[in-house]
């Protein structure tokens, strides 16, 4: 459902605010390192962000990415409509330009289901609740493959 950049996005943002909560301003390499996303798409991705004023950059000595105010909860949905805009909370699943109720395609109904409580979902889900699973050891950030028996 959502494109890379902002799977990528989503990840970063979580680890910049875990990393703020240490007192760290992590830069965009290590951020790449730490949410397993290429360094060059992290950092036009950080870019994005920081454009958006969603996070804040420092330059030089003690320079990296952090949140002005990290107390102000930042719901998943700002980030994607940052990266891919509201083309997902609006569109049709055939991809129609004029869906709507009154001119439905052969999906509308049961697509509008879907997006509306992804929707909602998004809106509801911030950072700061994504980084408190981590933290208590409910969720990671970085998905490795664990080969089992």
């Amino acid at each position: 459902m959502l494109s890379k950049a902002a799977e990528y996005a989503i990840r970063s943002m979580v680890y910049i605010w875990m990393m703020n909560q240490k007192g760290t301003r992590p830069g965009y390499r290590t951020i790449a390192i730490e949410v397993g996303s290429p360094e060059h798409f992290t950092a036009k991705v950080l870019q994005t962000m920081t454009r958006f004023k969603l996070i804040r950059a420092g330059k030089g000595r003690g320079g990296g990415f952090y949140f002005e105010n990290p107390e102000k909860e930042l719901p998943v949905f700002e980030i994607i409509k940052a990266i891919d805009g509201n083309k997902f909370f609006s569109s049709c699943a055939f991809g129609f330009e004029n869906c709507s109720c009154a001119n439905p395609c052969p999906m509308h109904d049961e697509f509008m289901i879907i997006r509306n409580n992804y929707t909602e979902m998004v809106q509801k889900v911030t950072v700061q609740s994504m980084a408190e699973k981590i933290i208590n050891g409910t969720a990671s950030l970085n998905q490795k493959l664990i080969v089992g028996n």
